[in-house]
């Protein structure tokens, strides 16, 4: 019952999200944008999608074998590409994070190893975009008058950095309760890998690259979607705007993210003088763009081993 509720409020809150959101944005007129050439743009934001799936399998496969749960390149991309369809069918932005490490851990690696190599993954993410962010500020400041739209940015942003590195402060910390209490012992155990893996000559510049460059590519994906309605958006306009939009969105408060990030991205243009209608035009095709790669997604977990196989072998936990 309480999955449920749960689940009728994310829907409720996405629901109604995008219905303010969509208030301002004349449908008929986006369709009327959208041509041959659109298609093309469009095609490329999902190639590059791909891309971004690939890259940020590369970072995983680093983090997944300091965990203990080692995956070969085309088995990560693959559990990848599932996450991407859960992703959008399950009531979180990061639905595909469960699913991807129940596929994780059925394939040998066990619950454990499993959950610590996707809770680093995601975490060492979250740290990267909070850097994007930060390091785009002198910038972002110079677009964003508005003062409310300021504070905003600067809270959301210094927020997740202090978590992020709150969390590998955490694994740095040598008091003994913090590996034994029930409370602290998986989450330090997590952050200790996770400076291992940053700060460590063999996987951190790696890493490090990685990291930036899947949040890199999203902003990539917007520009294309940006040319395939020919928006009136510079590319260094969306390089400041949408890193935030993505934090934001990454609150599991929503169905896949949707009517957070449309209500968020008309936000962000509004505060940056430009038109909010176009905001949420541009995260709407983002997100149609998503839909689509997850679609295919959902294809390679339909003709998937893992899915015909499901319930059928337990999950070993190795000691």
């Amino acid at each position: 019952m309480r999955r449920i509720l749960l689940s009728t409020l994310k829907i409720l809150v996405s629901a109604a999200l995008l219905y303010f959101s969509l208030r301002k944005v004349d449908l008929a007129e986006l369709v009327a944008r959208i041509d041959v050439s659109s298609l093309g743009w469009i095609g490329m934001a999902i190639a590059v999608t791909f891309l971004q799936i690939f890259v940020g399998v590369l970072r995983w496969r680093e983090i997944s074998a300091e965990c203990g749960a080692p995956l070969p390149t085309r088995q990560a991309m693959r559990f990848n590409v599932i996450g991407t369809f859960f992703n959008q069918t399950l009531p979180s932005s990061i639905g595909g994070d469960a699913v991807r490490l129940w596929l994780v851990a059925r394939n040998g690696a066990g619950w454990r190893a499993a959950t610590y190599s996707i809770f680093v993954d995601r975490a060492i993410g979250l740290i990267a975009l909070a850097v994007v962010i930060v390091a785009s500020l002198p910038w972002s400041y110079r677009l964003i008058t508005d003062p409310h739209g300021r504070s905003a940015l600067l809270l959301v942003d210094f927020a997740a950095l202090a978590g992020g590195l709150g969390f590998l402060l955490l694994g740095r910390l040598k008091w003994p309760w913090l590996k034994h209490w029930w409370g602290t012992h998986h989450i330090h155990a997590c952050s200790v890998i996770a400076n291992r893996v940053l700060f460590g000559r063999s996987h951190g510049p790696k890493v490090a690259v990685l990291s930036l460059l899947v949040h890199v590519l999203a902003v990539v994906i917007a520009w294309c979607v940006v040319q395939s309605i020919a928006a009136p958006v510079l590319f260094g306009q969306i390089f400041q705007l949408v890193p935030p939009v993505m934090l934001i969105t990454m609150l599991p408060i929503s169905i896949a993210g949707w009517g957070v990030r449309e209500a968020t991205m008309g936000l962000a243009f509004g505060y940056a003088g430009l038109m909010a209608n176009e905001g949420v035009n541009i995260s709407l095709l983002y997100g149609a763009v998503s839909f689509i790669v997850g679609a295919i997604g959902g294809l390679v977990w339909i003709f998937s081993a893992e899915k015909a196989a499901q319930g059928v072998t337990p999950i070993e936990v190795p000691k």
